[in-house]
């Protein structure tokens, strides 16, 4: 705001006109600071945060308005980065689109120019949608484990007494590794994890385990350690002695999140884990290693196992590629390979998330596929768990449904969490992004790209159980809600590019 006379009547004269100079420096200067390297988007948001509030808004943007690590992690990054390109150098591009357009080769090229990670063939997956069965099995894979066992999650939690039999499975698999003398390695993101009840007691559980753990992206400014609060480590993954390997959208707790407004209301998390075999394994175990490298300093690639050559050679199964992305890159590899995707589509696609907050970008990939005639489907929540996000994802709704795009929302009081989508008959993508700035941005995530109809299908049917239980949007519905809703709705469109 502009302040008024009123307010500085009583100071003396120079407070005065310190105030209006300091107000309009703030504003003038960072009109041309803001804008740097950033979408017009994000630099408007933030400008408006700054024209109403001078100086809070001044202060928020140097707290939250980098996307870039702190300079030892940014270091640590680049220098990981670059071991990652030479490690794979060696790995021919294998042509393993078989039957599948071009674009799916196309997008794999362009992926591994991003990120160092080649597509592979010879895989075997398995996708897992029953909660609690999911962590029966990361557990069962645990117990077989001989060398080590690799595991890292956004969120974190132990069992409440009264919902037993989720993540105290893994957890007491995991202590039972470590007892029989195997390497259990265990990464969490420190804000996701410690805002969870019972935190101070996972930890004294950890330590009496023996489990080797680090916080990711640790904000504790009085050790030091300090970066951009809502820079997070998102992903989620497990891996055996290299083997077998787990990722998606499931966090290692239970699925009410330990929250007792959730248990109250009867919410549930509804989520999706892919259970790999094959060459990929070694991709998700690198990922791995770069954050743990990022944490620790320590390099762990001598100590996994890595593809084989054996592997390469075996064509036996269905072609994959990891795709990190996060603030350690500066591509955005994510977003860049969903929208080109999206573009090449023909005949459908079918997307299931949480959150979905389009960039630009992203907005005219989807409208311009449904208009040109592809068949585009999108199954989001129908109460999201996240206020600003749930009214910020609802103003895009109607310029979706306008250009003929269907939208299908799961019933509340459940969150339906899994990430994915299909690609005509061709490709399918899972992991742990959502489709919204915070995943493409801010974030540390992982995807899987696999190619083949077999695949796809698997995929489109979970997507098809999941769709069986939504409501289908119709623009008329839509448009007769009240229209207090819509004005909520598009005060927080303004804040999406930040979130």
């Amino acid at each position: 705001m502009v302040w008024s006379s009123a307010e500085f009547a009583d100071f003396p004269f120079w407070v005065t006109v310190l105030f209006t100079v300091a107000d309009f420096a703030i504003r003038i200067a960072l009109l041309g600071i803001v804008p740097g390297n950033r979408r017009p988007a994000v630099a408007m948001a933030w400008l408006l945060v700054i024209f109403f509030l001078p100086i809070p808004g001044l202060l928020l943007f140097l707290l939250l308005g980098s996307f870039r690590l702190g300079g030892q992690r940014r270091s640590r990054q680049i220098a990981v980065n670059s071991e990652l390109r030479r490690a794979t150098a060696h790995m021919d591009l294998p042509n393993q689109a078989g039957a599948a357009p071009h674009y799916v080769a196309a997008n794999s090229k362009l992926t591994r120019r991003l990120t160092g990670f080649p597509m592979l063939d010879g895989n075997v997956f398995e996708y897992l949608t029953d909660y609690r069965a999911t962590l029966e099995r990361m557990a069962e894979d645990i117990d077989t484990a001989q060398d080590y066992v690799n595991v890292m999650f956004y969120i974190i939690g132990t069992d409440p007494k009264n919902r037993p039999g989720y993540a105290d499975v893994v957890l007491e698999a995991m202590e039972r590794a470590v007892q029989r003398g195997v390497t259990v390695r265990l990464i969490f993101d420190h804000i996701g994890t410690a805002r969870v009840r019972g935190y101070r007691h996972l930890l004294s559980r950890l330590d009496a385990a023996g489990i080797e753990y680090h916080r990711s992206l640790p904000v504790r400014p009085w050790r030091g350690e300090y970066q951009r609060p809502d820079l997070r480590n998102h992903r989620k993954m497990v891996i055996v002695d290299g083997t077998v390997g787990y990722t998606g959208s499931m966090n290692l707790i239970e699925p009410g999140y330990k929250r007792s407004s959730a248990h109250k209301m009867g919410r549930h998390w509804q989520d999706m884990m892919a259970r790999m075999e094959g060459p990929s394994v070694a991709s998700l175990d690198v990922v791995f290693a770069t954050d743990w490298f990022s944490e620790t300093g320590q390099q762990l690639q001598q100590d996994l196992r890595g593809v084989t050559e054996t592997e390469i050679d075996n064509h036996e199964g269905p072609a994959a590629q990891i795709i990190p992305s996060g603030p350690g890159f500066s591509q955005e590899n994510n977003l860049r390979a969903f929208n080109h995707l999206f573009y090449s589509a023909t005949e459908s696609i079918r997307v299931v998330t949480p959150y979905l907050v389009p960039d630009d970008s992203m907005l005219y990939a989807l409208t311009s596929a449904a208009q040109r005639g592809v068949r585009v489907e999108l199954l989001v929540v129908r109460r999201a768990d996240q206020l600003a996000v749930h009214h910020a994802q609802q103003s895009y709704f109607e310029q979706l449904l306008r250009a003929g795009i269907h939208i299908y929302r799961y019933p509340d009081p459940d969150v339906l969490h899994s990430k994915l989508f299909t690609i005509d008959n061709d490709v399918g993508i899972f992991g742990s992004s959502n489709m919204d700035m915070r995943s493409f941005s801010l974030n540390s995530e992982v995807t899987v790209m696999v190619v083949g109809p077999e695949e796809v299908a698997k995929l489109d049917d979970i997507i098809t159980e999941y769709q069986e239980e939504c409501e289908h949007l119709i623009l008329k519905d839509w448009l007769a809600r009240p229209r207090h809703r819509r004005w909520l709705d598009n005060v927080f469109r303004l804040t999406s590019a930040l979130q």
